[in-house]
């Protein structure tokens, strides 16, 4: 894949986030992905992932909204990392905390996204 085709497609992914758009998410997903949470939970595969994410676009945790800082892209090995600040509107007021997301593509699918974060206190739970 191209570099500039890579780049877009992570861009895309993410504004499907930023859209609440769980179906959008998932159209970027193989059916065999693996998505690793920053909490250390393993999701594999299609079904597994949707149930992961189904909290978060219930809106379970407040509005969460993802800030692109940073995007790198390895197209010859189908990798891009990219860097956001997460930011949480919740009952509590709101909130902010930092992470990246490694994403491996292959064939124009997303077959990993491995999530890492900086935080004081990792989101477990509901905190809306």
């Amino acid at each position: 894949m191209e570099r500039e085709k890579l780049a877009e497609l992570v861009v895309k992914f993410t504004e499907a986030f930023n859209r609440d758009d769980l179906e959008g998410v998932m159209s970027f997903m193989a059916d065999d992905a693996v998505y690793d949470e920053f909490t250390g939970m393993i999701n594999r595969g299609a079904a597994a992932i949707r149930a992961a994410f189904v909290p978060q676009f219930r809106g379970d945790y407040g509005k969460i909204r993802f800030n692109t800082e940073d995007l790198f892209v390895d197209a010859a090995a189908g990798k891009a990392l990219i860097r956001w600040q997460c930011t949480l509107e919740t009952k509590r007021g709101p909130a902010a905390w930092r992470g990246l997301d490694i994403i491996h593509v292959t064939d124009g699918r997303i077959t990993e996204k491995l999530t890492y974060a900086k935080a004081k206190v990792p989101l477990l739970g509901e905190i809306a």
